[in-house]
């Protein structure tokens, strides 16, 4: 299933994802569950460990963390900075400081239109910061009020 759609990837962006979903697969933190979304790949949080699921699309899994190969750029989507101001700070600070071109970046997206400065090392560090539980626990605190 994987290897179909990462096959099919434009060679243009094909090597730089491939580096970034491994890097993903090797810090993200246990219990979250890697699936293939439509155009994208996805980590979320099973219904397993959380029955709710997400809240706009009832029974289906928590999502985290998602690449995807788009037609004018790679992007990362990572829910965690959305709702943490403390990570997406933290994230900002440390792109300036390691990546010499612009942070192009939108709420939970962030866009590379070139694969020459993909900060993999940085992106492992913001993967390794958020466990399962911490996700949990943050969504219901910011999405679920009341």
């Amino acid at each position: 299933m994987f290897d179909e759609f990462i096959a099919q990837i434009d060679e243009k962006w094909h090597a730089a994802f491939v580096q970034l979903m491994l890097t993903v697969d090797e810090n993200i933190p246990s219990g979250f569950e890697k699936t293939l979304t439509g155009n994208m790949i996805a980590y979320s949080v099973p219904l397993e460990a959380y029955p709710k699921g997400y809240h706009v699309t009832p029974n289906t899994p928590l999502p985290f963390l998602s690449i995807a190969p788009q037609k004018r750029h790679l992007a990362l989507y990572h829910m965690g900075m959305y709702a943490d101001s403390t990570l997406l700070a933290w994230f900002k600070q440390e792109y300036e400081k390691t990546v010499p071109t612009k942070l192009n970046m939108g709420k939970s997206c962030i866009r590379w239109t070139s694969t020459k400065h993909i900060p993999y090392n940085l992106i492992a560090q913001l993967c390794q910061k958020m466990t399962i539980n911490q996700w949990i626990e943050l969504y219901e605190k910011t999405h679920l009020k009341g």
